[in-house]
Order: structure tokens, then C-alpha cells, then sequence
């Protein structure tokens, strides 16, 4: 039977940071929620472009040059290759929509790296 995905259900089900969970695919892309507080590693998608959409809380997005701030409702997208780091003073919930098989951590591997393809 089709259902809905509810994004504040599926947040209440996990509790880690940095670790993004797959809730859906739309062809080749994984929309993903994920918790994040603190700061993330500087790091870089060379093949793809990555899509963060806050739904809860403030997050920043600091690029070389620049930074982004969202607040809920507000989007951005990374162009692929262009080096940032996300971070968040207090906790922020996110949706992420990549392709499948992408690394949290794209190129800069660490104890952050998550596991691909987690699914909540």
C-alpha cells in the first residue's frame, strides 16, 4: 500500500550525528535525513552536485570564499567539486538529496565517514 513519508518520524528513529540515513530513491538519487551539530571535515563531491535542505534548526555551510546560512525551509546546493564544510551551533535536521553510492565525507576519509546506504 503507498504511503507517505513523514520526515519527523523518520528523524525521531535515529539518534547519531553526521550520519545520514537513506528515507527514499527517486531514480538514481538517495533523499536522505540526517542529524548535525558541531562541525563537519572540509570536503568535496568531484562527480556530483549535493542538495541541503534545512528542516529544523540553523545550519551553516562554509565554502573557501564564503558561507551559507540556512534556516528551516531554506535550500542549498554545492556544486560539485567545490570544497565545504557543514556545521550547526545547536542540533539542525537536514534532508540531503545525492546520487546513490555517494560518501558523506567525499573525498576526506575519517572517523565521520559514514556507512552508504543506511536506510530508516
Amino acid at each position: 500500500m503507498p504511503h507517505a513519508v513523514n520526515l519527523q518520524d523518520k528523524f525521531a528513529k535515529f539518534e547519531a550525528l553526521w550520519a545520514p540515513k537513506v528515507i527514499a530513491e527517486l531514480n538514481d538519487y538517495q533523499i536522505k535525513v540526517v542529524k548535525l551539530a558541531g562541525e563537519f571535515v572540509w570536503h568535496k563531491h568531484d562527480h556530483t552536485d549535493e542538495m541541503f535542505l534545512c528542516v529544523a534548526g540553523e545550519m551553516k555551510i562554509a565554502l573557501r570564499d564564503a558561507t551559507v546560512m540556512l534556516t528551516a525551509g531554506e535550500l542549498y546546493v554545492v556544486p560539485r567539486g567545490t570544497e565545504h564544510r557543514p556545521f550547526a551551533e545547536g542540533e539542525c535536521h537536514a534532508l540531503i538529496i545525492e546520487p546513490r553510492g555517494v560518501i558523506n565525507t567525499g573525498d576526506e576519509q575519517g572517523n565521520l565517514t559514514a556507512p552508504n546506504d543506511e536506510w530508516v
